[in-house]
């Protein structure tokens, strides 16, 4: 551990405010200079690019916060993979760290920031020598074909880099972190592109806009009754995934506190529903993107091991069976087959089983457990009326609520995620489930900063 701590110390870092609590205007300036830093970065394109054979899988762009051909190229997906080894690593016992002590999260951290620079660089050199992201074809065999791929190498790292600097930035400085951030930024730009773009795809047969909302309006004026009602299954899809997210975000258990300063009056301690929020969903759906990465780079070098793709989506192997039909669509165009129900079905267990395993390590690793969350309300000055002030009895009450809600909330949120993306909603479902629950954890987190501000008598008497 030792010599972690002094690899860490090389690393690149972003050092945290001086002071102990900075002001609401404070943290949304610097969470908008990281938001427009990411959207700007993701329409700069790399330097030496001829080839790019990942644009066509523009939906796993989205759940890893990537913009396929920019500087952006990795997204977040080397800070996920490393979250979940570190998380597998731990939660089977192979990685024995207490992160329950300062001393034992600092390791965990530096930890963690090795591990997402090793996969920066693994990630960069897979995308890069396996053909996804490649040089001018007609450089091959010349040494400036491999002069170009370092330097699309060294790009990409460069990207990951600053992708990892922008949510330590955030985490520190802002409200929320740096990943969930950009995960919502690009499901938000996808929805309102392909809600209201009024111009016609280049593909597009029939001259209608690619937007669904000019298309609807197009297609009911030519009779066209079959984009309508697909169309119009796809709109409903959105709404209905945004109104069961926002409901499920509304739903918790209260746990009734008392302050013991203060006679006769108490406090709600909230436990959510979705109690480990958007994080498990974030990893197993960025997990299932990376296989589909690591399927297609493998097919592009001659070894289809995981499956085969046409057109950007899975025909054959694992990645297919694990891949989301699009029910509503095949039902409405008459292409369904009783293969989509087995493949929906796959699609959903492992959905369930991924939520449900990372939640578990979420709740172990982030300090969400009976122990933590008792030593938290107690160090807050806060107690559970009638139960005698001991950390031990609050933690016996609390996991009888904690684990239930990590289990059962996880699988939830798991089925909704893939009922999402079965439905064919606009952009990604899994991706609008999770920008829902993003901005809803903003929200509450820019409402409570603002009340704080508002009422600073209300922040001395919470601390």
């Amino acid at each position: 551990m030792q010599l972690l701590e002094n690899i860490a110390k090389f690393l690149p870092e972003v050092k945290g405010p001086l002071q102990k609590r900075l002001s609401f205007k404070e943290k949304l300036k610097w969470t908008l200079i990281v938001l427009v830093l990411f959207f700007v970065l993701s329409l700069i394109p790399l330097y030496g690019l001829g080839q790019n054979s990942l644009q066509q899988f523009e939906f796993l762009s989205i759940i890893l916060g990537a913009s396929f051909g920019s500087i952006m190229s990795l997204g977040i997906g080397p800070l996920v993979t490393a979250s979940i080894v570190l998380q597998l690593l731990k939660g089977t016992g192979i990685l024995k760290m207490d992160v329950h002590t300062p001393e034992g999260r600092k390791q965990y951290q530096a930890l963690q920031k090795v591990a997402s620079i090793f996969f920066i660089i693994f990630e960069a050199a897979i995308y890069v020598f396996m053909g996804g992201l490649a040089p001018d074809q007609s450089l091959v065999g010349t040494s400036a074909y491999l002069q170009f791929q370092l330097i699309l190498v060294f790009q990409l790292c460069l990207g990951g880099l600053m992708v990892m600097l922008m949510d330590e930035v955030c985490s520190k400085w802002g409200f929320g972190s740096g990943i969930s951030l950009f995960i919502a930024a690009g499901v938000a730009q996808q929805i309102f592109i392909q809600a209201f773009n009024f111009l016609p795809a280049p593909n597009n047969p029939s001259g209608f806009a690619s937007g669904k909302i000019p298309e609807l309006f197009q297609a009911l004026a030519a009779g066209e009754t079959q984009t309508v009602a697909l169309n119009l299954a796809e709109i409903a899809a959105t709404i209905a995934v945004f109104a069961v997210s926002v409901y499920g975000q509304a739903m918790k258990v209260d746990i009734p506190l008392s302050f013991g300063r203060v006679r006769g009056y108490g406090i709600r301690w909230a436990l959510n529903f979705f109690y480990t929020s958007n994080i498990p969903v974030i990893l197993t759906a960025a997990l299932m993107a990376n296989i589909q990465l690591a399927a297609t780079m493998l097919e592009r070098i001659g070894h289809p091991w995981l499956g085969t793709f046409s057109g950007g989506s899975p025909v054959s192997g694992f990645v297919y069976w694990i891949h989301a039909p699009p029910m509503i669509e095949n039902l409405i165009r008459g292409s369904f087959v009783w293969q989509n129900v087995i493949q929906a079905l796959d699609y959903i267990l492992l959905m369930v089983v991924g939520a449900v395993l990372f939640s578990v390590f979420w709740v172990q690793t982030a300090g969400m457990d009976a122990k933590s969350q008792a030593k938290q309300i107690l160090a807050s000055g806060l107690q559970m009326p009638g139960f005698r002030r001991d950390e031990r009895v609050m933690e016996k009450v609390l996991e009888r609520y904690i684990w239930p809600l990590t289990i059962i909330g996880g699988a939830a949120i798991g089925v909704l995620a893939s009922f999402a993306d079965l439905t064919g909603a606009l952009s990604r479902g899994t991706g609008i489930l999770l920008t829902v629950m993003i901005v809803y954890r903003l929200y509450e987190d820019i409402a409570k900063q603002h009340m704080e501000d508002m009422f600073p008598a209300l922040r001395k008497f919470m601390q």
